[in-house]
């Protein structure tokens, strides 16, 4: 019998497993699809010759996260590249904003579209750089992140307090209105807010919009060499070397539960696999709490207030493999490894809009990731291996364009929307569409298919919006691994601190697994070294392997 049973091995779920085993713990890890990783796969689905990532490919959190720093993966096979600029977004007249790897790079961008808008970004990349330590500890740790957040409340003090408080709960309209005279600056922070489901109008996503822009200043938006499995690849070596057993193609139809407390899991085949300690779940909160656990062992309230539980959008994307580099009308997008398409944030504001309406965008916001130009093992010299993908609605209730799409999402309307989707591409690059030398297309039900995890296509375990975050994630009172059936822990993106691949849900859940099963005969070193860990230190292992020799 394991000491725990780990549901997913997603990139939460596969973290949570090293965790443990870390610690001497004995895991077994079930996955329902046949290989491991979740949302982080690659495959030459697209062309033999071309690598292209299925779901995620830039992990600008992957790069900031302690979680994943701090398990060693590079000695484990994982190698990280970066694109000449990190992000770009052009706009039809020519112009085009730039997030560069350099901090001039970018303010020299923002000038061109306002003298002293470059000053501008460098004033809030200050502000980050004083928060940053304690903001990213923070963000990573269990909520409520009591030692961080001490540190970052006397922090917010110096740097401003309330007034800075104020600016990161704003619209992101409203923020790059008040950060900037011309539209650079609020175009950067109003693309990165859209990375989730945050219409420039929304409460917090000017915070958001913040966060994400400086993660790509400091970080960048960094790629696995290789194609995005490459993280996985490393996580699954380091949990097999240390004894962790990972098995594939098994899907969990339940967590058993006796006199409240979660004993095994039984797969789709039959299978009963006891867990002696814990079992933790990387999967979405609706499935752990509407499927896999029974509804007679769980709390009314829980049950009703997930009847209130919103996904984020639904998402389209589309795969290519180019014979060439893509043809920017604007130069400054070449060197770029995202490239965020839309006219201006009207035109994103109309987008999110229409999404909120129901309605299939005409004018698809689309984020653009050029794969080779980040990484150049993905395709052959010369040649370009990319993606894009937009946001649609859950329901659709109609289309804002002509072709009449229902949602369906049959294989016409699949086709329908791809070409829509590569017009909006054309208009910033003409003659983009000649250069395709095949596309795949990845409606909302293939995603969901191919990860049970991204219902409907939603790719961040819940909406990103300040309803659904803290500790009302994923219900209220919440915010924290734990469950209310004992030994049994949520893991996914649907716990805090949500969506992006950086480990923290499934290293939350694992350390919350670990202090509930704290021999009691620990030396008093041992506790003191145990109690610093429940407050999100770093320390050596116990009596187990260390990962530095």
């Amino acid at each position: 019998m394991p000491d725990a049973v780990v549901i997913g091995a997603g990139p939460n779920g596969l973290v949570a497993a090293n965790l443990l085993a870390d610690e001497g713990w004995s895991v077994e890890v079930l996955e329902e699809q046949d290989e491991p990783g979740g949302a982080v796969r690659h495959d030459n689905g697209v062309d033999p010759d071309f690598t292209n990532d299925l779901f995620s490919s830039f992990y600008p959190l992957a790069a900031a996260s302690p979680v994943l720093s701090g398990l060693h993966l590079e000695r484990y096979g994982l190698h990280w590249s970066h694109a000449p600029r990190v992000l770009a977004h052009p706009l039809s007249d020519g112009r085009c904003a730039v997030l560069g790897r350099d901090l001039d790079d970018t303010a020299a961008s923002l000038d061109v579209f306002a003298e002293g808008d470059g000053d501008a970004w460098r004033e809030l990349h200050r502000v980050w750089e004083r928060l940053r330590p304690d903001l990213l500890e923070a963000l990573f740790t269990p909520f409520p992140p009591v030692r961080a957040g001490a540190r970052l409340a006397l922090r917010l003090r110096t740097a401003g307090g309330l007034r800075l408080a104020r600016s990161m709960v704003l619209p992101v309209r409203r923020l790059g209105e008040e950060e900037f005279r011309g539209e650079g600056g609020r175009l950067l922070l109003a693309g990165n807010a859209l990375h989730a489901d945050l219409a420039p109008e929304a409460a917090g996503s000017g915070g958001f919009g913040w966060l994400m822009s400086m993660l790509g200043q400091t970080y960048g938006f960094p790629v696995p060499v290789g194609g995005s499995g490459a993280l996985i690849g490393a996580l699954t070596r380091r949990l097999k070397e240390r004894g962790g057993v990972l098995r594939c193609g098994e899907r969990v139809s339940r967590v058993v539960v006796r006199e409240g407390r979660a004993v095994a899991v039984r797969t789709a085949g039959g299978e009963t696999v006891s867990a002696g300690r814990a079992v933790l779940a990387d999967v979405s909160a609706p499935a752990l709490y509407g499927e896999l656990v029974d509804s007679a062992d769980l709390p009314p309230q829980v049950l009703a207030d997930l009847r209130r539980f919103q996904w984020d959008f639904a998402t389209f994307k589309v795969d290519w493999a180019l014979d060439g580099s893509v043809p920017w009308q604007a130069p400054e997008a070449v060197g770029a490894g995202t490239v965020h398409l839309a006219d201006g944030v009207d035109e994103l504001t109309r987008f999110a809009a229409q999404v909120a309406m129901g309605q299939v965008p005409d004018r698809p916001f689309a984020l653009f990731g050029q794969m080779t130009t980040a990484d150049p093992t993905r395709s052959p010299e010369g040649t370009e291996s990319a993606w894009a993908y937009t946001h649609v609605p859950h329901r659709i209730k109609g289309d804002a364009g002509d072709d009449g799409l229902t949602g369906s999402w049959d294989a016409k309307e699949q086709e329908l929307m791809a070409d829509r989707v590569e017009r909006q591409v054309e208009r910033f690059a003409p003659g983009f569409r000649s250069l395709i030398r095949a596309r795949r297309v990845l409606a909302p039900p293939t995603l969901q298919a191919l990860d049970a995890n991204l219902h409907g296509g939603a790719i961040n375990g819940g909406t990103t919006a300040l309803h659904q975050q803290l500790v009302f994630r994923p219900v209220p009172g919440t915010g924290r691994p734990e469950t209310p059936v004992k030994g049994l822990y949520l893991a996914s993106a649907s716990a805090h601190p949500g969506g992006g691949v950086h480990g923290a849900p499934g290293s939350n859940a694992a350390r919350a697994a670990l202090r509930r099963n704290i021999p009691n005969g620990l030396t008093r070193a041992q506790r003191l070294l145990a109690r610093r860990d429940r407050k999100g230190d770093r320390r050596p292992e116990l009596g187990t392997r260390d990962d530095r020799a």
